[in-house]
């Protein structure tokens, strides 16, 4: 369930980060801390 919710949050911040929301709202560091979240699990895999 949790996963679930991290890959719709993960696409909706690219989505936002490629029409230039983020950069607006200056909410880049979002998407350093889904890479951050997401590092230890391709470490393992």
């Amino acid at each position: 369930m949790f996963l679930g919710f991290f890959y719709i949050f993960a696409i909706a911040c690219i989505i936002l980060y490629y029409t230039g929301h983020l950069k607006r709202w200056r909410a880049e560091w979002i998407l350093i801390v889904l890479a951050i979240a997401v590092f230890p699990a391709v470490l393992f895999l």
